[in-house]
């Protein structure tokens, strides 16, 4: 009775730790959107509003060919509701993203247990790398939160009921036009691998499997469609330099396959120790008891699991996925993030089987990781001369987890829960000071809204197609200029441009030419010392303007 009563109080202390853990990452949804491939999803998104086109993919007024639609869509259906703003473009995320830790409770209570499932979740939710992406909205949260639900209701189907082969794939077929076909692997490579080395051969052949695989196909008939309808039935338009490009054939086999084998249109420079690096600042603060999970599994040999136990399906997807993404030829670290719920559930596990001699040990390196992290946080903050009211609210939360959480009482909640602190103090950092401070450096999101104050009705011009946050945050419609002999404003006529500071001396010969704003600028995703140091960092910006032009009398 006391062992359930302390199970249940752990328990209810990890559901709260969840819950502030969910209220804080709200505070992602504010402060902007990141370059370039959050502003660029969101330009898209917005495009199929103003255009009022949800089957073709625009860019700068020119057809895109890169990813499936579905992550547009949702923002897009955001917008109908919301209206086109940095938020709504993120809220569809953030949901999504609560939905996945959802299934991934779900999954770890199915294989697992509802503790090993619950600590899974918050290791899950506070993975510094998640944290990020709650920002850096991209397409990463959409397609964890797919492929755990498609795993759990395809576990379900195996175990007891076929029926869940329809959700199961259902959530196969999103991911699928989140990303593209490989998400296939990570899904369904842990089940093949199971039933191989657990000999029951018999469960590829039923057909419940196959027809799981039809389903997939039916649900994923509005992306094909969309595909063939922009470039199959319009063979003469130009994608990548060339005609007679087929959308369906780039979707099954030149985005996938091509960037894997670096023969498609777009490449890459793989290096197969790329992400074990990646994974150790990527899964922090949880990275290093991972690493241990791992290594105590292959020291004995059990790195499939127990021969016999289910459990084998999540290490088994972790490993194909992860050498999967080690031996592509294009790789980039968010790509990680897909296998990160099974990461979770092997850390958790890790976690509940601790002896106290390795508590100890591992209590001990995450003190280490603490101290690293907040004294790298702390440095960043005085470099980037944060004001002293923030560094305040940031040492009075170090000093509020230290001693809440008994730093030197060793305990697996206690470690736990320390863990979940440092990451929290991170969030708290990143969302309501670091990213909103940066992207004050975005010119052309600062461009954008400052067009929203005071030309709210105008087109505008964005000159040699500069910033997607521009496109995306420019109040109405945006055209793109490549050629300054295309500026032909007629007499009277007055356009407004958005362009490099040091392109307007070559204009002011050929027109009247008024400067609106100038706007300070940095590329915010490759942070350089320079730019940090508060002392230097002008000599590492440049500069965009807002300009008011008209044809020379």
């Amino acid at each position: 009775m006391r062992k359930y009563r302390t199970i249940h109080q752990e328990e209810r202390t990890y559901g709260i730790l969840l819950l502030i853990i969910a209220s804080i990452s709200i505070l992602s949804l504010f402060g902007g959107v990141m370059e370039p491939d959050g502003a660029l999803y969101a330009s898209i998104a917005k495009n199929m509003l103003h255009y009022d086109d949800w089957l073709n993919l625009y860019v700068r007024g020119e057809d895109w060919l890169d990813k499936p639609h579905l992550t547009f869509w949702l923002a897009a259906s955001s917008f109908e509701f919301f209206g086109v703003s940095g938020w709504a473009y993120k809220l569809p995320s953030l949901l999504i993203g609560w939905l996945g830790s959802y299934y991934l409770y779900l999954l770890g209570s199915a294989l697992y247990d509802k503790k090993s499932a619950l600590i899974a979740v918050i290791v899950y939710m506070t993975a510094f790398h998640v944290v990020i992406s709650n920002f850096d909205v991209r397409a990463e949260i959409y397609l964890t939160t797919f492929t755990s639900a498609s795993v759990f209701h395809y576990y379900l189907a195996y175990r007891s009921s076929p029926y869940q082969i329809i959700p199961g794939s259902f959530f196969l077929a999103c991911g699928i036009m989140v990303k593209g076909i490989f998400v296939i692997i990570p899904v369904l490579a842990g089940f093949v691998i199971y039933w191989i080395i657990t000999a029951q051969y018999k469960e590829l052949l039923k057909m419940k499997w196959w027809l799981a695989i039809l389903l997939v196909g039916l649900f994923i008939l509005p992306e094909l469609y969309a595909l063939y309808a922009q470039f199959d039935m319009h063979p003469e338009k130009v994608v990548f330099n060339r005609q007679n490009v087929s959308g369906i054939r780039f979707f099954f086999w030149d985005s996938q396959f091509g960037r894997f084998f670096n023969t498609g249109p777009i490449k890459g420079k793989g290096d197969v120790s790329f992400f074990l690096h990646t994974t150790l600042w990527a899964f922090l603060p949880w990275s290093v008891i991972f690493y241990m999970a791992v290594f105590n599994k292959l020291k004995k040999r059990s790195i499939m699991g127990k021969r016999k136990h289910v459990t084998l399906i999540v290490n088994s997807n972790a490993l194909v996925a992860f050498l999967l993404f080690s031996f592509s030829k294009f790789q980039l670290p968010h790509y990680i993030i897909i296998i990160f719920p099974y990461f979770s559930l092997i850390t958790a596990s890790c976690l509940t089987q601790l002896g106290k001699k390795s508590l100890k040990t591992i209590s001990i390196i995450q003190h280490v990781v603490f101290a690293l992290v907040c004294s790298l946080l702390i440095g960043i903050a005085m470099i980037f001369n944060v004001p002293f009211k923030f560094l305040f609210i940031f040492l009075t939360l170090l000093i509020t987890a230290t001693v809440y959480f008994k730093f030197f009482q060793v305990s697996v909640q206690n470690l736990i829960c320390r863990s979940a602190s440092l990451a929290i103090i991170f969030m708290l950092f990143a969302y309501i000071f670091f990213y909103p401070t940066l992207l004050r450096y975005q010119a052309g999101m600062m461009a954008g809204i400052w067009l929203q104050n005071h030309y709210p009705n105008e087109i505008v011009k964005n000159y040699e197609g500069h910033s997607f946050a521009f496109d995306f945050y420019a109040p109405n419609r945006v055209e793109y200029v490549r050629d300054k002999s295309l500026l032909k404003p007629k007499n009277g006529e007055r356009q407004l441009i958005f362009l490099p500071t040091t392109a307007i001396e070559d204009l002011k010969t050929r027109y009247q030419l008024r400067v609106l704003e100038t706007f300070d600028h940095y590329h915010i995703t490759k942070l350089k010392w320079d730019f940090l140091n508060y002392k230097t960092r002008s000599t590492t910006l440049t500069n965009f303007s807002l300009v008011e032009l008209q044809a020379i009398h």
